[in-house]
């Protein structure tokens, strides 16, 4: 898994075995797993395809198999560590483009996702099946491409007395609510907005650093209210879910008008970081209060608690992690890290692909249309055969 944070590369070796249970759910458990951050030159081509106008098609090629390699290297470099033998290899790419909503373009509506690196250089490396490039079968079926993670958090986290909350605070922070004892007909998914995104712009643009490690930044600063108040009349908060998010909403043009109006605020540097921090922790609390609230009471009223754990990049922010625990418990829902659920939260949305990628290989669907908006479950993704 590469995510929309560009920072690199997240391998999980999986071991996934057929269904006991009655519902007919796999069962996955992460054998290890392994971290690879893209080199400064490969992080700036990739977050300069993200925001490219205007490219060539030489240039994309090269990256798409450039990154191809790149996975490659990474799965056998994990796999080398554990002494494992992989029988086959999921995944995800870089998303360059997602474009959920349709838009008028050759005089048609056009929906568009699309996720980068070669799966014949993995396949031919490895000489194992790869599967490879999830999101325009639910696309195509109607759905929003995304969240596709919510088939792990169903398989591996579902409670039969306590609700369960899953976030991840990647590039985009994405939230599934899983009521207690629930169906899969009662997970719901979504994107909440940007999670490390819009924070690791500004500290890259005013600090010279790739993201605020610890949150040290911007516990410094003070939160200027008034420009959070300000981005949260988004329009993207208050659409109903299914919905999801990327660049094209959060990225440079947001970010250009953010740090505006924290300047004309007169924020220094750290108030500035700790805007975008807090920032970023309302909109997952307003997700929560205008969506996951009221699911969670309709579908499991009388269920003992409610937990949140936590996996991504921003685990690793105590600034955003304070800030979350402190809002969430005013709803006296427990937040913890993804490790005290038995997954190390770098590799949980590699470990959800692996998942996902069985089920294809498998002929079985990996959406759950409740969380894409799909109009029926799909098989998801493409087959590259390395034999």
């Amino acid at each position: 898994m590469s995510g929309t944070s560009a920072d690199g590369v997240d391998v999980a070796i999986c071991r996934i075995a057929p269904p006991l249970r009655e519902d007919g759910t796999p069962r996955v458990k992460v054998l290890g797993h392994r971290a690879f951050p893209y080199s400064p030159e490969v992080r700036a081509a990739v977050l300069a395809a993200m925001d490219a106008k205007r490219t060539s098609a030489a240039e994309m090629s090269r990256l798409n198999w450039r990154l191809g390699e790149i996975y490659a290297e990474c799965v056998e470099a994990a796999a080398n560590d554990l002494k494992a033998k992989p029988q086959f290899v999921a995944c995800h790419g870089q998303t360059i483009y997602h474009q959920a909503t349709a838009s008028k373009y050759l005089g048609a509506g056009v929906r568009a996702t699309w996720q980068i690196g070669e799966a014949s250089a993995i396949a031919e490396r490895l000489r194992v099946p790869v599967v490879s490039d999830f999101r325009p079968a639910d696309l195509a079926a109607g759905g929003q491409g995304a969240p596709l993670v919510p088939m792990l958090d169903y398989c591996m986290f579902r409670d039969a007395k306590r609700n369960r909350l899953l976030l991840n605070l990647g590039g985009i922070a994405n939230v599934t609510a899983l009521p207690a004892a629930c169906s899969v007909a009662d997970v719901l998914a979504f994107d909440t907005g940007p999670a490390n995104m819009v924070i690791d712009a500004a500290m890259q643009k005013l600090c010279g650093r790739d993201y605020d490690s610890n949150g040290s930044v911007a516990s410094r600063g003070r939160v200027l209210h008034s420009v959070v108040t300000k981005f949260m009349a988004h329009r993207y908060f208050p659409a109903l879910p299914p919905k999801s998010c990327g660049r094209e909403e959060f990225g440079t043009a947001f970010i250009t008008r953010f740090l505006a109006a924290c300047e004309r605020e007169g924020g220094r540097k750290q108030d500035v970081i700790a805007t975008a921090t807090a920032f970023t922790s309302a909109t997952i609390l307003d997700a929560y209060a205008r969506f996951c609230w009221p699911h969670l009471g309709q579908r499991a009223p009388l269920a003992r608690a409610t937990e949140m754990f936590v996996a991504g990049g921003g685990v690793r922010n105590a600034t955003l992690m304070r800030m979350l625990t402190e809002g969430f418990s005013a709803f006296g829902v427990s937040v913890a890290p993804m490790e005290s659920a038995g997954i190390a939260a770098e590799a949980k949305e590699a470990a959800a692909f692996a998942l996902l990628g069985w089920l294809t290989w498998h002929g079985l669907p990996g959406n759950v249309p409740s969380a894409t908006g799909a109009k029926r479950p799909v098989v998801l993704g493409k087959v590259t055969y390395g034999a």
